[in-house]
């Protein structure tokens, strides 16, 4: 099967669907499909380019200044020929919170007759009647594209501005052999120490909630200072952005040294300490999906998060993580958990030796699933 995916974002350029597309692409193209990517990231160059990259040729076409973000509302002729000649079985779009290139782009697929399936890997909610305005999910399924989101919350937000138009689930997807801990780095045990290590990586925006990571912890460690006095809180947020400083004035400010700012690390430097730690927190409330949260979970660790956010469809409360309805939520779970050490444990086993649902060949088979549902509407709308 010949493959188009178009994505305003992809790698060098980092983020979460920048490295889902990249990772989506390998995996499709280790199968056995001829795979495309169209996107307006730049690598080394302004210019246009059109190149193989990892296995897979990576069209390139930026706008050609500096400092330009990828979109570029002058690729649509280039893309329309390229597409229309290339002998094309299907395009997969994927959307963002604002995705101006891939919204070109699924509109020429579409024109020129291909089979269409559209991927939205953002929350969105408080943009709902902006889109619902715009009516780009209502045209697009009307024109026989397969709407899906990358989690059930997504969907949801999705659903609610299609007009009756349905919206599936198709997942993000891990490499689980390259995040499961080795047999002999499973730890079965509570830890001899008494230190409880929480691990975060984010990026430092607003929506993150970087502060409130903080926040909880802090009321975490208050908590187990007067409960359970010999066990220690120790914790790690990596990553890197705006709100950085804002974090760095909060630990000076209450003198905190037991929670670092590695900063941004490698994946292998990312996983080297999950496998060291013990549970992973994300105070994000809109979380779409929860790439971080899952590669954590697959690592070993006990996932404490918000309910009602795309981390939903991989933790089970009680059974894989915690799952809050607030901030004291997440303080009464982390607590609980750092005070019985030997459920800590078990959890931790469960997760470190029971794979996730979103391994990577599952998420190639949905995907392909979806390619021939986008046929066969395409087809029907006809």
């Amino acid at each position: 099967m010949r493959v188009a995916l178009l994505s305003d974002c992809y790698l060098p350029r980092l983020g979460g669907i920048e490295v889902q597309v990249h990772d989506l692409a390998g995996h499709l193209a280790a199968a056995g499909h001829d795979v495309e990517v169209f996107t307006a990231t730049h690598a080394d160059t302004r210019a246009w380019t059109h190149e193989y990259e990892d296995g897979v040729l990576v069209h390139r076409l930026p706008l050609p200044v500096p400092g330009a973000p990828p979109v570029n509302p002058f690729a649509r002729d280039e893309v329309r020929r390229r597409l229309a000649a290339g002998g094309f079985d299907v395009a997969h779009g994927h959307m963002g919170v604002v995705s101006p290139f891939a919204t070109d782009l699924i509109g020429v697929a579409l024109d020129v007759g291909l089979p269409t399936v559209v991927t939205w890997h953002s929350v969105v909610n408080r943009t709902a009647p902006l889109f619902r305005a715009l009516g780009h999910a209502r045209r697009w399924g009307r024109a026989g594209a397969a709407l899906t989101a990358v989690s059930s919350m997504a969907a949801g937000c999705i659903a609610r501005i299609s007009d009756g138009v349905p919206v599936e689930v198709l997942g993000n997807g891990i490499d689980v052999t390259r995040w499961q801990p080795p047999a002999g780095r499973v730890r079965t045990a509570a830890d001899e120490d008494g230190v409880v290590r929480v691990v975060g990586a984010i990026r430092f925006i607003r929506r993150k909630r970087p502060t409130a990571f903080v926040d909880v912890l802090r009321d975490v460690r208050a908590r187990l200072d007067e409960t359970v006095p010999g066990v220690r809180l120790e914790a790690s947020l990596l990553g890197l952005g705006p709100q950085r400083r804002l974090v760095e004035a909060q630990l000076a400010r209450h003198g905190i040294d037991w929670i670092s700012l590695p900063g941004r690390v490698s994946r292998d430097e990312l996983r080297e300490l999950h496998w060291r730690s013990d549970i992973y927190l994300t105070t994000a409330r809109s979380e779409a999906f929860g790439i971080a949260p899952l590669e954590a979970r697959t690592a070993g660790l006990v996932v404490a998060a918000f309910a009602g956010t795309g981390v939903d469809d991989f933790i089970t409360d009680g059974v894989d993580g915690i799952l809050a309805e607030s901030d004291t939520g997440l303080v009464d779970g982390i607590t609980a958990l750092a005070a019985d050490p030997e459920r800590l444990a078990r959890m931790r086993a469960h997760n470190a030796t029971t794979p996730p649902a979103q391994s990577w060949d599952r998420i190639v088979e949905a995907t392909l699933d979806e390619y021939e549902r986008a046929r066969h509407l395409r087809a029907a709308a006809r």
